[in-house]
């Protein structure tokens, strides 16, 4: 969606990107909600008046496999898909180093410019002389994700979301021709501590509601204003996830696992992949569909996959169906393993992602 907001601006160098329906504008504030799926949204909108009286009108993106905001955030940052991109999960190999790291958090993580080579969405719209503002909290600044996905933009970090609002105002009323991207987090967490389904999570998403309606007031009129997400969630309950810790004959053949409890990446030794794609199959049965590497490549589902990227996928891949999850209590910390709300997997409460638009008040 990323490439028909710069359309949408005027870029020459997104011309040929789908329009989604977009109006032309000046300027224009993209607010990503983590968490935010479409389906959620949709179930509760009664704690999203201002949101749902533009749901109508408001397409479900595809956020692409797996549903997680570091793979999401590559793909929305760059508008390409995983396998160009190169962020392709949560936990992933580093090839030639036997060990996996965080996309997220990207502790002891490769070169970011490295990992994912191809310029982004903000770098060219900077070379075009739009003026491209980044909002989020102050450790965004410099991170590893955000220097893969999301560089090119200058940063104004904001702890609370009214001061985000405030800033991505500010920013956009200073140039005349400006692309603000504001993120906000919360919904996200309060998703996986307390569930989709919960109280806390409504709250929360009022909150989002509420700031939506503020930001819309306060932009200048020749601005655009959207909302979209990264990934959507559901609960699982603590009876429908398959702890590795007590059934290791699941890691037989296994060197390392990647991934996460949604869509849970296995790296094999040299020849033991068919056999840990059998193993997996047998114990997951209709809950999960488990897939060789080439199985996934070869069905798309990372799209085009460069040469260097291809390692870094499992070489097993179990992508969960229903509501269940696998995790192992030997190698995940306890607060992890409490996490109600979980994503990565395909189901459209997971994949679809919200993208409501609210044109500029003025032509």
């Amino acid at each position: 969606m990323l490439p028909a907001v710069a359309r949408s601006l005027g870029s020459s160098r997104y011309a040929a990107a789908p329009d989604l329906g977009l109006p032309a504008a000046r300027r224009a504030v993209v607010l990503l909600v983590d968490g935010l799926g479409h389906e959620q949204l949709l179930r509760r909108g009664g704690h999203a008046p201002f949101l749902r009286g533009h749901l109508a009108a408001a397409p479900a993106l595809d956020c692409g496999f797996p549903s997680t905001t570091a793979t999401s955030m590559g793909s929305f940052g760059t508008g390409t898909p995983p396998g160009t991109h190169g962020l392709v999960g949560y936990e992933v190999l580093v090839p030639g180093e036997e060990r996996v790291f965080n996309e997220l958090s990207w502790e002891r993580g490769p070169d970011p410019r490295v990992w994912q080579p191809h310029r982004t969405v903000f770098e060219e719209l900077s070379d075009e002389g739009v003026a491209v503002t980044l909002v989020g909290p102050g450790f965004f600044q410099g991170s590893g994700l955000t220097t893969a996905a999301l560089r090119g933009a200058r940063f104004r970090s904001g702890s609370t979301l009214a001061a985000r609002v405030t800033a991505a105002a500010d920013a956009v009323r200073a140039s005349a021709r400006a692309l603000v991207y504001v993120y906000w987090g919360d919904l996200d967490k309060v998703g996986h501590v307390s569930g989709v389904a919960s109280w806390e999570w409504g709250d929360e998403l009022e909150a989002v509601d509420r700031a939506v309606a503020q930001l819309a007031a306060r932009v200048p009129a020749d601005t655009a204003v959207h909302v979209t997400a990264d990934h959507g969630m559901v609960d699982v309950p603590s009876d429908r996830r398959v702890d590795l810790a007590h059934e290791r004959d699941l890691l037989a053949g296994v060197r390392l696992v990647g991934g996460e409890p949604r869509g849970t990446q296995l790296y094999c030794a040299v020849g033991a992949a068919p056999d840990v794609l059998d193993r997996w199959r047998a114990r997951l049965g209709d809950s999960a569909w488990v897939a060789s590497r080439a199985e996934l490549v070869d069905s798309g589902w990372f799209g085009a996959v460069r040469r260097e990227v291809l390692p870094r996928i499992g070489d097993v891949v179990a992508v969960m169906l229903g509501d269940g999850a696998v995790v192992d209590s030997e190698r995940m910390r306890p607060e992890v393993l409490r996490l109600k709300g979980l994503h990565g997997s395909v189901t459209s409460a997971e994949r679809t992602v919200p993208f409501v638009s609210l044109p500029p008040r003025t032509a």
